[in-house]
């Protein structure tokens, strides 16, 4: 399409406007040039130089300027990235093992893998370690593998409850210990602790499945390939599947492996039911041997194995001594929270003694401070936190303003529990207020421990969260156990001397 007359004279008066231009400024340029060179010719050598270095000067530091803001940036100039937290080793569990026996904790599990792993290193072998969901045909496979070992085999779900092994010699020599263990979904489908440990202390695991993964295979799976050795996710009874399925499963099985491990398609054989036509007609079904197919299995493994040997033993120690870290900080914290719970419930008796003891019923030993100040000092030394005095004060002010707003509710029930003791008689006030002051104490340091716990600190906002949680946390049971104890020191007082 032609452009319009009116538009073509618009950009020829602007082409002439804009060389008419660039020729006035070609003439200023050249006129300015040549008076500068008229003055420069009749200056001195010295001037010269002077002039000279500075024009390079300029020039120069404008070329490196424009350099450096049009250059790409090499690799090295990235900012630092902060170095990672350095995985478990022996030195390090070791000396946590010691720092645990310090403290009263229980370290004889730890202790025992640990002899465990030096009685391993000495004998050498390599441990193969087979998972699975119950009846996927684990066993069967290390029946097939190895025809001479003694494996236990049923249809019946569960029957491997302990780790069991079996020595198989490859085609290619190597002698390897076949490690079967319980299967999973026998009780909440999570490995079992004694699997997970058995697969710290294997070079490689083996998962057996009979189709694709269930949210329980796949979460066992997740579990098993954190521990960051080589891993087999193997599809067993292919021969249930036509063609098109087997690929569509086995591809999906990739998909969940997403390269963090190899996929081997097999068949552990057994027993298939087939139908006999006789020569009359007559048509009986009968039960015949089903070849295994574990070929590919047994290279897959040979493989691994004599890829780099000296790699798997590494891979073998740091897994385990990543399953032990975890395992002592289960221990440490199960170790605090006794200590928390022992702390909790002393003052939680101090309290309902202080409260039967006040000159006046309303005495508010929350609000003093000396109780609830101890408690919360202890409890930051349980957790090894900094007891910062200004988050303790303000988690007790911000506590006492929420209790207080429910102490008529605790005085209530404290007033309900108080019936299933006969003989009681009336109840006073003080006795009221020693179980309404015990709840809140139990629940101050419950929720001032859990933040401890949870958040290596005393968060007022938080542990005030949590507060609120614990008043509401089995309240007419701790009651009438608060109860039973200010009726008991009630009847010791009343006694005859």
């Amino acid at each position: 399409m032609r452009t319009p007359l009116p538009l073509r004279q618009m950009l020829a008066f602007a082409l002439a406007l804009g060389l008419a231009l660039l020729l006035v400024l070609v003439l200023h340029l050249t006129d300015l040039s040549l008076s500068v060179w008229e003055r420069l010719s009749n200056a001195p050598i010295g001037f010269w130089l002077v002039y000279g270095s500075l024009i390079a000067v300029v020039a120069g530091g404008g070329a490196w300027l424009v350099w450096r803001l049009l250059a790409p940036r090499r690799a090295g100039a990235a900012p630092a990235v902060r170095a990672p937290v350095p995985l478990a080793d022996e030195a390090s569990v070791q000396a946590r093992v010691q720092a645990a026996q310090a403290q009263g904790i229980d370290t004889h599990a730890v202790q025992a893998e640990l002899a465990e792993l030096t009685r391993r290193r000495a004998a050498g072998s390599i441990v193969v370690t087979f998972f699975g969901e119950v009846s996927s045909g684990k066993s069967s496979l290390i029946a097939a593998l190895a025809p001479q070992a003694q494996v236990e085999i049923s249809p019946v779900a569960g029957s491997t409850r302990s780790v069991s092994h079996h020595v198989w010699t490859s085609v290619a020599g190597d002698r390897l210990v076949l490690a079967d263990v319980p299967g999973l979904n026998e009780a909440d489908g999570t490995l079992d602790p004694l699997a997970l440990a058995e697969a710290g202390r294997a070079h490689l695991v083996v998962f057996v499945c009979a189709g694709d993964l269930s949210r329980a295979e796949h979460a066992a799976l997740e579990r098993l390939l954190e521990l960051g050795k080589p891993l087999l996710l193997v599809l067993n009874k292919s021969d249930r599947y036509g063609d098109a399925d087997l690929a569509l499963i086995e591809a999906r099985l990739r998909e969940r492996l997403a390269g963090r491990g190899e996929c081997v398609v097999v068949t552990a054989g057994g027993e298939e039911e087939v139908l006999c036509i006789a020569a009359d007609g007559s048509e009986s079904r009968l039960l015949r041997p089903r070849p295994a197919q574990v070929g590919a299995l047994a290279a897959a493994i040979e493989q691994t194995v004599d890829a780099d040997p000296a790699m798997l033993e590494s891979l073998r120690d740091a897994a385990v001594f990543t399953l032990l870290d975890h395992q002592l900080d289960s221990a440490v914290a199960a170790h605090r929270q006794a200590r928390a719970e022992a702390i909790v419930q002393g003052y939680a008796r101090k309290a309902v003694f202080g409260a039967l003891a006040a000159v006046g019923p309303g005495t508010d030993v929350l609000i003093q401070g000396y109780l609830g100040v101890n408690m919360l000092q202890e409890l930051c030394a349980v957790y090894e936190v900094p007891a910062k005095d200004l988050d303790l004060q303000r988690f007790l002010e911000l506590a006492s303003a929420h209790v207080g707003r429910k102490l008529n509710l605790l005085l209530a029930l404290a007033g309900n529990v108080f019936k299933a003791f006969p003989g009681v008689g009336t109840v006073v006030g003080g006795a009221l207020h020693a179980v309404a002051y015990g709840l809140i104490f139990e629940s101050l340091g419950h929720a001032a421990a859990r933040s401890l716990a949870s958040r290596g600190a005393l968060v007022p906002g938080v542990a005030i969260t949590l507060l609120e949680d614990a008043l509401g946390e089995h309240l007419e049971t701790r009651a009438r156990r608060l109860a039973g104890l200010v009726v008991g020191t009630r009847h010791a007082d009343d006694s005859p001397r």
